[in-house]
């Protein structure tokens, strides 16, 4: 039997993967993070399953209740909110399951900076803008961050920052990174992405404290850069009419002409 980790997504109940719903539907056990997964997913779950919100459990706790259904011969769906691949809390999760040699698999999800992103109609990544996404957050109560790793660093690169689990430290979110995107550098800040409470606020750099104003928090998104903001950007050469590629050869010359027959 096998314990699978499944992405649960950003909220919106229909942002899951097919093969994450196959598993629930499949699974007699399902262990699920209520406090951001969204209960309508549980509908997917097989009559008479066994349902256990792991949000007042320990990692003890959890533990025991996926080796309990390991010994009765139940699969067990594991739910986690966005993707499993940042700060999920798996990594101790799979350790403790390698030492016990009970199997699992990884489902990934929708991540919420990708659901923030369509909510605000917005590409990450444009030419002469940025091209690079930095997800990142701020020290909290539950994990602090290597010293490398500080906003002003990630600031400085001019990289558009998607900066989770921090609009608790908007205040030194924006003197960090004043002095390396401007005080004018758009900023957006998107609260419960895909939820159907959702709510978006767009500012600058300057005036975000301002428009958000204490009224947003935990599962708040800060997004950062002037991809936010700016029609100034180029188009991508790749859709060219000029540009030799191999499926859209320019001449009889192009390297690519025999490889696209």
């Amino acid at each position: 039997m096998t314990i699978h980790f499944i992405g649960a997504g950003p909220g919106a109940p229909d942002l899951l993967t097919l093969r994450g719903r196959d598993l629930i539907e499949g699974s007699p056990v399902c262990l699920y993070a209520g406090s951001l997964v969204p209960a309508a997913l549980l509908d997917h779950c097989p009559p008479g399953a066994r349902i256990v919100n792991t949000a007042p459990l320990s990692l003890d706790d959890i533990i025991a209740e996926m080796a309990a259904a390991h010994a009765d011969g139940h699969d067990v769906a594991r739910l986690h909110s966005g993707d499993l691949s940042i700060w999920s809390a798996v990594g101790e999760q799979l350790r403790r399951l390698r030492a016990l040699n009970i199997p699992f698999d990884v489902t990934p999800g929708v991540p919420s900076f990708a659901a923030a992103a369509a909510a605000l109609e917005a590409e990450l990544t444009l030419p002469g803008l940025a091209q690079s996404l930095v997800l990142t957050r701020t020290p909290g109560r539950a994990s602090t961050m290597p010293s490398a790793e500080s906003l002003a660093a990630f600031g400085a690169t001019g990289a558009t920052l998607a900066i989770h689990l921090s609009i608790h430290n908007l205040a030194q979110t924006v003197e960090n990174l004043i002095p390396h995107h401007g005080a004018d550098c758009p900023v957006a800040v998107v609260w419960r992405a895909s939820w159907p409470d959702q709510r978006i606020v767009r500012a600058t750099l300057s005036t975000i404290e301002q428009a958000v104003a204490g009224s947003m928090e935990r599962t708040a998104l800060i997004l950062v850069g002037q991809v936010l903001g700016s029609p100034d950007f180029g188009e991508s050469s790749l859709y060219a009419p000029d540009y030799d590629r191999r499926f859209r050869p320019q001449s009889a010359d192009s390297r690519f002409a025999e490889s696209s027959e």
